[in-house]
This record gives structure tokens, C-alpha cells and sequence, in this order.
């Protein structure tokens, strides 16, 4: 009988370390309404990681300056569409949404919105245009990085790094990257 609670107590402590992760990581689970991040079991796995690429540079004077809040009509994932989202980063860039098969497996990923000019591996110095073949430096989630990838869209403007409690509930999401100043609108 000891060794049988032994052993269930072992495979117990072992599921409860890997169900919980080791890693700066969140889980969410994707909107209904938009493939745009669809993965395994439609969770997306956002890494919380502030770290910038190389050459990113920072908008002077943002709409939404670092620290201010703003309310969120993106829908990337569930809980974000109508979130009071923290403003971590602004930054001036290429913003593009592209198709990509993670190099994890799995379904290719959709319209996946945000990639930005610095996350583009070997990136030359104009932006490229939709239909563009390009290979990911990304890392923001699993799968992402050394993937190839079809720029979609390709449009110019000021990204935002934020923060934000989910509408869905759970913890705060840090360092989400990216968001567009047209999916932000200033709280009254």
C-alpha cells in the first residue's frame, strides 16, 4: 500500500509541475470568430518576454504613451476585445499579418496578427509586400520562430507592447505583442 501511494503521489507532483510550466508563459484560449490564432486545442501560448528585436525603434510622441491606458478592440485572443490594456511600448515599424505552419507541427496559423519588420528573419530595409515569402525571427509564440511564413497584409504605423486583464478573467497578460493604434481607443 506504501509503495502504491508512493507512486501516485509521484506521478501527481509530476503532472501538477508540468501542467503548471516552467516557463514566462500564458495560455488563452482563442475567439470563436477569429482563426487568426488557432493552434493545438485553439489555445494560443504568448510569451510575456519585454525583450525587443534588434533595430525597433521607439515612436516619439504616441498617441498612447508608455504608461497611459487604453481600451482594446482587438480580438486576437479571447478576453482581449473591450480590455483596459496598460501601454508598456510604442514603437514605429512595418506591422504585418502573416500565414504560418509552426515548426512545433500542427495546422498552419491563419492571419496570425502581429509580426513587425524586426521580427522578420534577415529582414531587408523596405517592408515587404503581401504575398511575400519570409521566415519568422518571432518568438513570441510557440512555434513561431525559424517558421516560413506569407505576409497577408503589410501596413505602416505605431505598434503598441501592453498589458491587460482578460474580459474572460485570469491573469494579467504581460507584454503582449503587438497591437495596432487603430485596435486602441482612449478611455473617456
Amino acid at each position: 500500500m506504501k509503495k502504491y501511494l508512493l507512486t501516485l503521489s509521484t506521478i501527481l507532483i509530476t503532472s501538477s509541475l508540468i501542467l503548471s510550466g516552467c516557463g514566462k508563459e500564458t495560455r488563452q484560449t482563442i475567439e470563436s470568430n477569429d482563426d487568426s490564432h488557432t493552434g493545438a486545442a485553439g489555445e494560443m501560448h504568448h510569451s510575456e518576454s519585454g525583450e525587443l528585436p534588434e533595430g525597433l525603434r521607439e515612436k516619439n510622441n504616441p498617441t498612447f504613451p508608455v504608461g497611459s491606458q487604453a481600451l482594446m478592440s482587438a480580438d486576437h485572443m479571447s478576453g482581449m476585445k473591450g480590455a483596459k490594456a496598460k501601454i508598456v511600448g510604442a514603437y514605429e515599424t512595418t506591422v504585418y499579418a502573416v500565414t504560418y505552419t509552426p515548426t512545433t507541427g500542427g495546422d498552419p496559423v491563419q492571419n496570425h496578427k502581429w509580426v513587425i519588420h524586426e521580427e522578420i528573419q534577415d529582414h531587408k530595409e523596405q517592408p515587404y509586400a503581401a504575398g511575400s515569402e519570409v521566415v519568422l525571427s518571432a518568438d513570441h509564440m510557440k512555434g513561431m520562430k525559424g517558421a516560413k511564413a506569407i505576409i497577408d497584409s503589410a501596413e505602416e504605423t505605431t505598434v503598441y507592447m501592453v498589458d491587460y486583464p482578460p474580459t474572460t478573467g485570469g491573469d494579467l497578460v504581460k507584454n503582449h505583442k503587438w497591437v495596432t493604434e487603430e485596435e486602441l481607443t482612449a478611455i473617456q
